[in-house]
């Protein structure tokens, strides 16, 4: 899912007597029970022990976020985000958490988001849709809740939605238009884009003062009803994704032909963002 780097926040330090400072057995998701089940959560301990053995006591925490620390959480279907927090990050942790880091992202998850305490405590105002969702819905599975105590500055937070939807909207375009002749490739690349412009969507009805669902197909029905647009393609790829069967493509079964509409979906999606300036 999902690239972050980094800035300024006020926040106050958060220490281990402070009210961040809970061990993940006490920490529950924000919005609820959290549902992460079976063998998932057996892969999440297994995480975190490998990055116990390879930092040590530089190990600060390690926090699940997003969609899968949602009570709305699809076990099979939602990325598993992980926040892995180090007392510093130098290229010697680079080296040492490397096997790590690989091992997961061939487990086909996110790289895991690694960043030193004070980073964490200086970004937020840059990143206030990563830190909005860490707020927001979170379940830590190691040390400090660093999240706890974290203030995001939201003055940037429909800048950022329009730049992250602009920014993918043009790489999405630059690798399209490669694979045009090559139906199933540019299948696959919009299959594969569609989860993170359900994140921007919800972030997008955020800015508006609307309250967003958590699950994907909601969220496409919410932003329908707001863009006044058929998100149709949104709806087929997700089904797609999802390996559903029987969907009805909607005279889109033709992969440049759903490309095509996908395209002018998101474009509207800008439009509707870039009309909320002044927002924050």
């Amino acid at each position: 899912m999902v690239a972050v780097a980094g800035a300024a926040v006020v926040v106050e330090a958060v220490s281990a007597a402070s009210a961040g400072a809970v061990r993940a057995a006490e920490v529950l998701p924000v919005d609820g029970e959290n549902r992460v089940a079976g063998d998932k959560m057996e892969l999440l301990k297994e995480l975190v022990s490998k990055l116990e053995h390879a930092f040590s006591d530089r190990l600060v925490s390690v926090i699940l976020y997003g969609s899968a620390a949602s009570p709305e959480h699809q076990d099979r279907f939602s990325d598993l985000n992980v926040l892995c927090v180090l007392k510093q990050v130098m290229p010697q942790e680079l080296m040492e958490g490397e096997p790590v880091l690989n091992w997961w992202r061939q487990k086909g998850h996110p790289w895991p988001l690694l960043m030193s305490e004070d980073e964490v405590h200086n970004s937020a105002d840059c990143f206030p849709i990563e830190f909005h969702d860490m707020k927001e819905r979170r379940r830590v599975l190691y040390g400090l809740d660093v999240i706890a105590e974290l203030k995001v500055d939201m003055r940037n937070y429909r800048t950022q939605v329009e730049h992250d939807l602009r920014s993918k909207l043009l790489r999405l375009r630059q690798q399209g238009a490669s694979l045009l002749s090559q139906s199933a490739n540019l299948l696959a690349l919009c299959v594969d884009s569609v989860n993170t412009f359900c994140v921007l969507g919800r972030h997008a009805l955020e800015v508006d003062g609307k309250k967003p669902k958590s699950e994907r197909r909601a969220v496409v029905r919410q932003l329908a009803e707001v863009l006044h647009a058929d998100m149709k393609p949104f709806e087929i790829l997700l089904d797609i994704r999802e390996d559903q069967t029987g969907a009805d493509p909607g005279g889109l079964a033709d992969p440049g032909e759903l490309f095509a509409q996908y395209l002018v979906c998101i474009s509207r999606l800008i439009a509707f963002v870039d009309g909320l300036e002044g927002r924050g």
